[in-house]
């Protein structure tokens, strides 16, 4: 595969490369795999070949700040605004001109967003642990609990510290919220000292100057959500609905936050679901209008 013309291994764009995992049948629906933080496109390893099995090529990259040579300084680099065309320059690099699109954590958020802002280049969306953002920015002015589990928000807004203590207590930090110890230890290896946590960090220190509107979503949605997760409560959860118009599904899992880790299984079968029935539906309405 490593020669394969065919395959995307990385794209640029404002002179950032970034790294990508391109995968499963050439020919088949592409879906966008975004992670989330603080891991990397190694958090789909255990998902993405059974999308494959499925017939559905993934296109996984390291997103800004992970990437090694995709890690620009300073605040506004991480805004929004970057992080959704960065999506964009890869689905342009990748000749696609509409894919499924697939987010756990930040990168969630960033599936949603682009599902909302750019519904021409998004045929579904599939969120993971991550409610629709204005459900989150509802519950976090509504809701005491998600206060509480949202602390680390307003902590990383301290410059030069917060990416230094992630990266001492890295392992004890995603382990104790219940990821397991061999994915924590292959993150480390990528993330756990503070030039590297710098950028992803970013991404936290940048919303309040982002400019994304946190629009409804019209194309169809999956949500699937851990009812222990440790940072995303069930008020945002359940807020999500108001924020989707198109068809919506919502899969409560008995689990933590760390779903593409621990329950790839369901995880995958629910982004199957979502493609294969926004195919039925494009398939009924060709079929109605011949």
């Amino acid at each position: 595969m490593a020669d394969d013309p065919a395959r995307l291994h990385s794209f640029t764009r404002d002179g950032l490369t970034f790294e990508v995992d391109d995968e499963g049948p050439v020919g088949g629906e592409t879906v966008v795999l975004l992670h989330g933080f603080p891991t990397d496109r190694t958090c789909w390893h255990r998902i993405a070949p059974l999308l494959h099995d499925a017939g559905l090529r993934t296109l996984a990259p390291d997103q800004r700040g992970y990437s090694a040579r995709a890690r620009p300084p300073g605040r506004a680099a991480y805004r929004l605004e970057e992080l959704l065309a960065d999506v964009l320059a890869l689905l342009d690099a990748a000749g696609v001109s509409r894919a499924h699109v697939v987010g756990h954590d930040w990168g969630g958020a960033v599936a949603w967003l682009l599902a909302a802002n750019h519904p021409d280049r998004v045929a579904t969306v599939t969120a993971l642990s991550t409610p629709h953002p204005a459900a989150l920015s509802r519950a976090l002015r509504s809701d005491r609990g998600q206060q509480l589990k949202s602390w680390y928000m307003a902590a990383f807004q301290v410059p030069w510290v917060p990416e230094r203590v992630v990266a001492a207590l890295f392992h004890s930090i995603v382990v104790r919220t219940g990821m397991p110890l061999e994915d924590a230890e292959r993150y480390a290896a990528h993330l756990a000292h503070a030039d590297a946590l710098a950028g992803p960090i970013g991404w936290y220190r940048a919303t309040a100057s982002s400019h994304v509107p946190a629009h409804r979503v019209s194309v169809p949605a999956t949500f699937v959500w851990g009812s222990a997760d440790s940072a995303l409560g069930r008020t945002a959860a359940e807020l999500t609905r108001e924020h989707v118009t198109g068809p919506y599904t919502f899969v409560e899992l008995d689990d933590n936050h760390w779903l593409p880790e621990r329950r790839p299984r369901e995880c995958a079968e629910a982004v199957i679901a979502r493609v294969r029935d926004a195919d039925d539906a494009d398939a009924g309405k060709n079929a109605a209008r011949g």
